[in-house]
């Protein structure tokens, strides 16, 4: 370690995994730790992948120690890299996420996509958070398609089931309702009728630059004084198509001198009249978000919300129209962005093109950062639930390296994953010596129910990386060789220097298998030699040296694994 990395980063990677140690009790986490370097350390970001070798040694070592040398050890390391250290791990020291405020009546969460694709790994925190909130407090979840939306994000038919399956699958469980606002029309529409008639909003037909004229300068729009008959006659001709799309909305009624803008006689419904996937034509006028979602949050007995601080200013809008019904707003909760560097700059819509241009071979092609892909590559719900949790609710924005989520998913399965060779660039070389016709390798180190591979040595041949020949090194699990005149002599099966350990292959015991890899934009497909051992399709391996992969087929005609990470 100290001869890759300089003192400083050794000991800032020390300090923090000693300080994770220290707040979970020798349970620190490799995802965790890694996370609290980099935002230290931004410098470091270009190479997390290297890092977190480091930082699952150091974690490893730290967790030890605690349990061998007790809390006290622990802390007087802490103290000598950093003393601040400590403090702060007094101070931020927590199991979970912080309990909700005001659950005397019960608790109520949801959380409420688009349904115009699959899930991605930046929705994965909304549903963690908000499922796990709900778990704690014996509470209900909602899951909510705000769906109606049919012009800038169409929803797709199919995102509507591919959604409850990532959620079931991330979480466990089901959601306690499932709500498409689009089959609820007529409850938003029974509510925009009250409150015309309460003379709380009234239809508008200015264009939008005539309002945002009148908006900035703080003047009524000439509609506002119409009477309740007057505007419920407009309001019958959104919905029954008298008027065209951009002809007319519906604003809920607030002070035009409100220092915000953004809440002056505030847009609640628009005329659309592109078909919706899952009602067709059956309406010409809809909702826009902020009325329907607060109506919906109202109708399920919302308690708590949680979302971005970006959004705040809806929050705001939808407390005006609470006012004007006589609701009680919910508990709100506000996070700052999370960028997750290494992912992709993917949205919805750019993957979407990408399928329809053949560029992706679906939502599940494993370049495109949605959880249909990681779980297809591996990934396992319960890292991804603990990283998020982890992480908890605050304003603060967040960078993230993928790498972080990545190391903590590598912790998560490394006692879970048997362990086989694959060579991707072979060579073969003869060894001469007293060797055994076959040995027998644990499929795991650290487990023997695991069970055993047996390796035939009958040919006298291994097959190594072409990069891994040198003139000594170390068959993993057989023995040292060294090449002496060009011929390769096996040694001492003890380890008893510090030549490098390699994999390797025996021609007698291995088969061909396709190596699916993502790396950034490009999909490499490459033919390779694995161990012939007995996996099933869907287990996740380790590669001896490489990383992790999911076996997605596995029988005597096919074989293909699909790289997941380091």
């Amino acid at each position: 370690m100290g001869d890759a990395w300089d003192e400083e980063t050794v000991l800032t990677v020390r300090k923090y995994a000693l300080q994770n140690a220290l707040e979970y009790d020798g349970a620190g986490q490799i995802g965790s730790t890694l996370g609290r370097l980099l935002a230290e350390r931004q410098d470091l970001r270009s190479r997390a992948k290297e890092l977190s070798f480091v930082v699952k040694d150091e974690v490893a070592k730290a967790n030890s120690m605690i349990h061998s040398e007790g809390a006290e050890s622990v802390r007087s390391l802490i103290e000598n890299i950093d003393p601040e250290a400590v403090q702060r791990t007094k101070q931020t020291k927590r199991e979970g996420l912080k309990p909700l405020d005001n659950i005397s009546t019960g608790v109520v969460l949801r959380f409420a996509p688009n349904p115009n694709g699959p899930l991605s790994i930046g929705h994965a925190r909304g549903v963690v958070i908000n499922h796990e909130y709900a778990s704690m407090h014996d509470g209900k979840m909602v899951l909510r398609f705000d769906d109606t939306d049919t012009i800038v994000k169409p929803p797709m038919k199919d995102a509507y089931e591919w959604i409850i399956e990532d959620y079931e699958w991330l979480t466990g469980s089901k959601p306690d309702i499932v709500v498409r606002a689009s089959e609820r029309m007529p409850v938003y529409i029974r509510y925009a009728e009250e409150m015309i008639r309460k003379s709380a909003g009234y239809v508008c037909e200015c264009s939008a630059e005539e309002f945002r004229a009148l908006r900035v300068s703080k003047k009524a729009c000439p509609h506002r004084g119409r009477s309740v008959e007057e505007n419920i006659e407009a309001w019958g001709k959104m919905l029954d198509g008298r008027f065209s799309p951009g002809d007319a909305v519906v604003r809920v009624l607030t002070d035009m001198s409100l220092p915000n803008p953004a809440l002056r006689d505030w847009p609640a419904w628009r005329i659309q009249h592109e078909a919706h996937p899952m009602v067709g034509n059956s309406y010409l006028a809809w909702p826009l978000l902020d009325f329907q979602s607060a109506i919906e949050d109202h109708e399920q007995g919302v308690t708590h919300i949680i979302r971005g601080k970006d959004l705040m200013d809806s929050t705001r809008k939808q407390k005006l129209l609470y006012d004007h019904l006589g609701w009680k707003y919910p508990e709100t909760l506000y996070w700052g962005r999370v960028s997750i560097h290494g992912s992709g700059s993917f949205s919805t819509s750019e993957i979407r093109r990408g399928i329809e241009s053949k560029m992706y071979s679906g939502w599940d092609d494993p370049r495109v950062p949605t959880l249909r892909s990681m779980r297809r590559r591996g990934f396992d719900p319960v890292a991804l639930r603990s990283f998020w949790v982890d992480m908890g609710v605050t304003q603060k924005d967040v960078a993230v390296a993928m790498e972080s989520i990545e190391a903590s998913n590598a912790a998560s399965i490394d006692s879970t994953s048997r362990r086989i060779s694959l060579v991707s660039d072979p060579m073969s070389i003869a060894i001469q010596g007293e060797l055994p016709r076959e040995i027998v390798l644990p499929f795991h180190p650290d487990d023997e129910k695991a069970g055993t591979r047996e390796i035939s040595l009958a040919s006298g041949t291994a097959i190594i990386e072409k990069e891994d020949l040198k003139n000594s090194f170390r068959l993993k699990g057989l023995a040292n060789v060294e090449s002496v005149g060009g011929i390769f002599e096996i040694g001492s099966v003890e380890r008893d220097d510090d030549r490098p350990i390699i994999h390797w292959l025996s021609p007698d015991s291995s088969v061909t298998c396709e190596l699916v890899m993502a790396i950034g934009d490009e999909l490499n497909i490459m033919s390779c030699l694995v161990e012939d051992a007995d996996l099933e399709s869907g287990e996740v391996v380790q590669l001896e040296r490489k990383g992790f992969a999911r076996v997605e087929k596995w029988s005597p005609n096919s074989r293909k694994l699909l790289w997941l990470h380091r």
